[in-house]
């Protein structure tokens, strides 16, 4: 048997439906300050593909500089979609993200590659495994109940029921913590969205954690230059109450609580660049269970590889078909 033949797996609905594959995805993940953007950019101008963008705090516009969006040069041309798509003074939900790739997907061709670049664990599987996602309606009573208790007390609860997600999410999070237990504890039937079936190409850019940190601390630093804390003024000044700031986390969190003098700015870098080192922990916590991501370094190219893939697709008749080239 040829060892380098695609491995295919399917996911099928739980309606049965069945279609021949029209989309091939290649997915670029990895930890935070990776490379994983400019490596998508890269890869999507040599295939003539497009970017969807799978990163929680990008879809919100006025959060450039914290997330680290692709910024209109950097991207060489290539369409991105799911950019500055929603106002961060409202609610983003993976619920609504999944609405919003089936409606993109409907406007790309079939012969065109997709690539699904980003750090959002939750947002990619999504997509990816149609099952392991449930558009579970709010339960305003559940809410009103967990709202009276301490974060550390619904960390406690998740990870009694649903620990695999309390491995990954902020705990320091109150509403994200409150919004999982609601879904692990939701009992009801809910309908799946139907997403386009497709071929899938996952790669994951790793490397030692040592250099990691070092990737990330200076990324900060870089971006303290940029203006990161002129652009948070600016997000506060325009409605963003310091509450709503800190439940984006990280970037917005820390230096928001500077900003609230509840720390110098040494004290609000230092503790940022610690809370991301343990944020790419949790996003690796999270792939790692994962088989069929192909691990690469940040040095190697993976054209081949995603040339080798995009030449051996082949349409199957299944609503997901994952492949992985080995």
């Amino acid at each position: 048997m040829d060892s380098s033949a695609p491995k295919s797996y399917h996911y099928p609905l739980s309606h049965d439906l069945v279609s021949p594959v029209s989309h091939s995805v290649i997915v670029i993940l990895g930890p935070t300050a990776s490379g994983k953007s400019s490596l998508g950019v890269r890869l999507a101008k040599k295939f003539n593909g497009v970017i969807i963008s799978a990163d929680s705090r990008q879809v919100y516009r006025g959060m450039n500089i914290g997330t680290g969006k692709v910024t209109k040069q950097e991207m060489l041309g290539v369409p991105h979609y799911l950019l500055d798509v929603a106002s961060p003074t409202g609610q983003y939900s993976v619920a609504r993200y999944v609405r919003d790739v089936q409606r993109v997907m409907k406007r790309i061709p079939a012969t065109t590659p997709i690539f699904l670049v980003g750090g959002t664990p939750f947002y990619i599987d999504a997509i990816l495994n149609p099952l392991s996602f449930s558009p579970v309606p709010p339960n305003p009573a559940l809410r009103k109940n967990l709202s009276l208790v301490t974060t550390a007390q619904l960390v406690t609860k998740l990870k009694k029921i649903d620990p695999q997600r309390a491995l990954t999410i902020d705990t320091k999070n109150s509403r994200r913590v409150i919004r999982a237990i609601e879904v692990a504890s939701f009992k009801g039937k809910v309908t799946t969205p139907l997403l386009p079936p497709m071929n899938i190409l996952k790669i994951g850019i790793t490397l030692p954690k040592k250099r990691l940190y070092q990737n990330i601390d200076r990324r900060v630093d870089f971006r303290m230059k940029q203006g990161m804390l002129n652009e948070i003024r600016k997000l506060h000044a325009a409605g963003l109450s310091w509450k709503k700031l800190d439940s984006f986390g990280l970037e917005y969190r820390f230096l928001g609580r500077h900003l609230q003098a509840v720390v110098n700015k040494q004290e609000a870098i230092t503790q940022l660049k610690s809370a991301i080192h343990h944020f790419a922990k949790r996003q690796m916590t999270w792939w790692k269970r994962d088989q069929d991501i192909i691990w690469i370094s940040p040095h190697k190219n993976p054209s081949a590889l995603v040339k080798k893939f995009w030449i051996r697709k082949t349409p199957r008749l299944s609503v997901v078909s994952i492949q992985s080239v080995q």
